[in-house]
């Protein structure tokens, strides 16, 4: 599509009128955004279409990718990116007095995902649609998403995140393909003219009610689709209840279906919450699926028989690995179906994404909840098991009992959704090479010795059009001067920039782009956090989900042992530093919630402390979200990914960083791994214990963190000082749970479950390393410039175009201009 600048501009005044009657010129920045955005939302509509056309008229194969989450960011810089449009759209808002970079800050981040998964949702849709294939992700409207996060006394507040209140201009509603969803009741035997079917009965009916987004590849014409679930009560108000007084009851069904898209990942520590996300999974499965097959039997003469031919559904981790009971239910009692005709389908129309290592984090659910909420898919899901046992039994008969207590499906009063999602698919992949090797020999054992073929790698990627080409403009031109633009479709040809890696113009222009970025970033951190920061100082950078096993804890534990020193020795060596935290911690987490506070506490004594002459400064980003990391990242010279070796599945953090030109700092654990192997170990920082070290530790389980509290004089300082009052004056037993978490099992069933004081002294001479490599200025250019050059497998693209190749088996549809 060619852009027309004059016929845009048009656009844009004519939306403005017709949204908001009244001259452009007396619009506020946040009508104009909404002007702009539905004037390239008009751009897109006609490709979307033709788009739809061509896979039909070619027949594609449609892949469903089904998650929970879709953290997009904002969707008004991306898509004008992808039209190719962006110089031209930039001209023409100037003309009319706007500026694009206010609009697109007007933009609310959609609240649709919480981190890693949702941000790989939407790298995934991007892909696939710059790459010509036929796809829809499919999730739920969330009206508050997660939550916002606002830092209170240095403490977490999660606040309602309404995204929705000025309404979403890139979305369209689609009212006409709404399916209901059934909850609860129980299931009959019906005797339909000697032929037995099941009928649930006595259920409550939720109405979903597709909301749907175009999703832009670039510069091909092809859109794809982001599906996004909204619930209404099928019978909104009850008036004989109501009549009766009974006032609650007469609201029920409304408020049930207002629930289930409210907030992503509800606090699940009590039934009520249990139940709410159980609802939320089934109910947008259900809607998913049910959609998908009747679209497929449409197009061909009402036969369903061959659905897995055209159809793909892959299960964004456990949350929708429902889906393959309710495409059982549909293939069954919707389409008349017999068991084993059903199953082969769905086995081969369902694939299985696993996201985490760790057993205890597979999603599992009480027997008592799942029959009660969901009593047809329960009633599948006990046959499907059945039939499994009998399957090991048949394979394994000398010690049956004893696989199907590790591989049953329904077991120990718990429904184990990861089974289910291996049992009833034909593919299970990891998303790093350790994280899949680790699946296959520890978390997963049983199921590779049994299905060895159904077991792959697919190593996450990222789409470089958002996170180098959108979110570092100034790099992205850089690299195009120096080697075209060809790798915004292909990143791999970043290899071309090693020449550079020696140049010394080359190096001074790319650490000139890094110090803007510096720069900008320390603008936003002393409008947000009112802390001015020393742009020449070392940005070292932690962005990404709280969690134990990412360890932040340790980071900070550092940067107190570090501040010991400083105070202890004021004249040794030392370079500046800005520690730079990110992170949200679920809401019903306690111990992460309370690194937090330790982190903010840290920082409240650190940066107003004067004798160290502003030397070290410790940074708490709030609300970290995309449009954050896009500032955050192209910022960062030291990218921090010290998760404990053999639990982190992958990261994209660690890549973001890396194509960035920051230096990854960490375990081999995930993706590190294979970012080591492209970049060289001597372009890294790598410490502490290996994967097979720590699964050996945790085995034998002979490690006993008080060995090294009490022979490490300075460790113990630093543990002290959190029951101390160090940090905490007003409260000196503060901390104290994060104290136990280390050295003792009075807050958990393991001390140091995740080896911080193990790796710390490692950690910290792995610190000291990256600091004098910083200050030899010719090196550190040289390996930023390397990292940027050797990130080219870490592209989304690769990661689909191996999801294509191995499992769904895509073809690629083609848009006529």
């Amino acid at each position: 599509m060619k852009f027309d600048k004059e016929a845009f501009k048009g656009e844009v005044q004519s939306n403005a009128r017709k949204l908001y009657r009244r001259s452009l010129e007396d619009l506020n920045p946040n009508e104009a955004f909404h002007a702009v955005a539905v004037a390239v939302q008009d751009l897109i509509i006609d490709d979307w279409m033709a788009t739809k056309k061509a896979a039909e008229k070619q027949d594609a194969k449609r892949v469903y990718y089904l998650s929970m989450e879709f953290l997009m960011g904002r969707a008004l810089g991306n898509n004008i990116i992808n039209l190719t449009a962006h110089e031209g759209i930039r001209e023409a808002i100037r003309e009319l007095g706007l500026n694009l970079n206010v609009l697109e800050d007007q933009e609310p981040d959609w609240a649709l995902g919480n981190g890693g998964l949702g941000r790989l949702a939407a790298c995934f849709l991007d892909s696939l649609a710059t790459l010509g294939y036929w796809a829809c992700g499919c999730g739920i409207r969330y009206k508050y998403g997660m939550f916002k996060q606002e830092i209170v006394d240095g403490y977490q507040k999660e606040v309602p995140d309404d995204w929705l209140k000025d309404g979403n201009p890139f979305e369209l509603k689609r009212a006409e393909l709404s399916k209901e969803v059934r909850f609860g009741g129980w299931v009959e035997t019906v005797n339909d003219n000697g032929k037995l079917h099941f009928a649930q009965k006595g259920y409550q009916a939720v109405i979903a009610i597709p909301y749907d987004t175009p999703v832009v590849g670039y510069g091909n014409h092809v859109v794809d689709t982001l599906r996004v679930w909204d619930a209404q009560a099928k019978d909104t108000f009850r008036l004989d209840e109501f009549d009766k007084g009974n006032y609650q009851k007469a609201v029920e069904n409304e408020n049930m279906a207002r629930n289930i898209v409210e907030v992503l990942y509800p606090n699940d520590n009590h039934y009520a919450g249990k139940e709410l996300r159980l609802r939320q999974q089934y109910f947008f499965i259900s809607a998913s699926v049910q959609t998908a097959v009747q679209e497929y039997v449409e197009k061909h003469n009402g036969d369903v028989h061959h659905l897995y031919e055209k159809v793909a559904f892959q299960m964004n981790d456990t949350h929708p690995t429902v889906a393959v009971a309710e495409l059982m239910r549909v293939l069954m009692d919707d389409y008349g179906l017999a068991w084993d005709e059903a199953w082969s389908i769905t086995q081969k129309t369902c694939a299985y994404t696993n996201h985490t290592i760790m057993a205890e984090a597979l999603e599992k659910w009480p027997i008592e909840l799942f029959s009660k909420l969901l009593p047809r898919i329960y009633q599948i899901v006990e046959e499907i098991n059945r039939r499994f046992c009998d399957e090991i039994r048949a394979k394994y008969p000398d010690n049956a009992e004893y696989k199907i207590s590790k591989m049953a499906i329904i077991y120990d009063g718990q429904v184990k959704m990861a089974h289910l999602a291996i049992v009833g698919g034909h593919a299970v992949n990891g998303v790093a090479q350790l994280h899949t090797e680790i699946l296959k020999k520890e978390t997963l054992k049983d199921f590779y010795e049994m299905f060895p073929e159904r077991f792959s790698n697919k190593t996450n990627g990222i789409t470089q059009r958002r996170w180098l080409l959108h979110a570092n403009p100034e790099l992205a031109d850089w690299i195009s001067d120096k080697i075209g633009d060809g790798w915004i479709l292909d990143l791999p040809k970043l290899k071309k920039l090693e020449v550079y890696a020696d140049d010394s113009k080359a190096q001074a222009e790319f650490m000139a782009i890094k110090r803007h970025n510096k720069e900008r970033l320390a603008k936003y951190i002393l409008e947000h956090n009112g802390i001015r920061v020393n742009v020449d100082s070392i940005f070292d950078v932690m962005v990404k989900r709280l969690h134990e096993y990412k360890r932040q804890l340790m980071n900070i534990l550092n940067v107190m042992y570090v501040y010991n020193e400083l105070k202890d020795h004021p004249d040794m060596p030392f370079y500046p530093h800005t520690y730079i935290f990110g992170a949200k911690a679920a809401a019903g987490y306690k111990t992460a919630k309370l690194t937090i506070k330790l982190i903010n506490s840290v920082a409240d004594v650190i940066n107003n402390d004067e004798s160290i002459n502003g030397k070290i400064k410790v940074v708490f980003i709030e609300d970290y979200k995309v449009s954050n990391a896009e500032i955050i990242i192209p910022a960062a010279d030291i990218s921090e990914q010290i998760s404990t070796a053999s639990k982190e599945a992958s990261g994209t953090s660690n890549m973001k960083l890396m194509l960035n030109g920051a230096l990854t700092l960490g375990t081999m654990d995930g993706a590190n791994v294979e970012i080591v192997h492209e970049v060289g170990e001597d372009n890294a920082f790598i410490f502490g214990m290996s994967s097979d070290e720590v699964i050996a530790l945790e085995h034998n389980h002979e490690y006993n963190p008080m060995d090294i509290f009490n022979n490490n004089q300075a460790i113990r300082r630093v543990l002290m000082q959190l029951v101390n009052g160090y940090y905490s004056p007003e409260n000196p037993e503060l901390f104290r749970p994060l104290y136990n978490s280390l050295l003792n099992t009075k807050e958990s069933d393991c001390a140091d479950r995740y080896f911080i004081l193990k790796d710390f002294d490692s950690y910290h001479q792995a610190k000291l390393r990256a600091d004098e490599k910083y200050q030899d200025e010719k090196w550190w250019a040289k390996a930023a410039i390397l990292n940027t050059a050797n990130a080219g497998k870490f592209s989304s693209d690769r990661t689909i175009e191996e999801y294509v190749r191995d499992i769904w088996h895509l073809d690629r549809i083609k848009v006529k201009d």
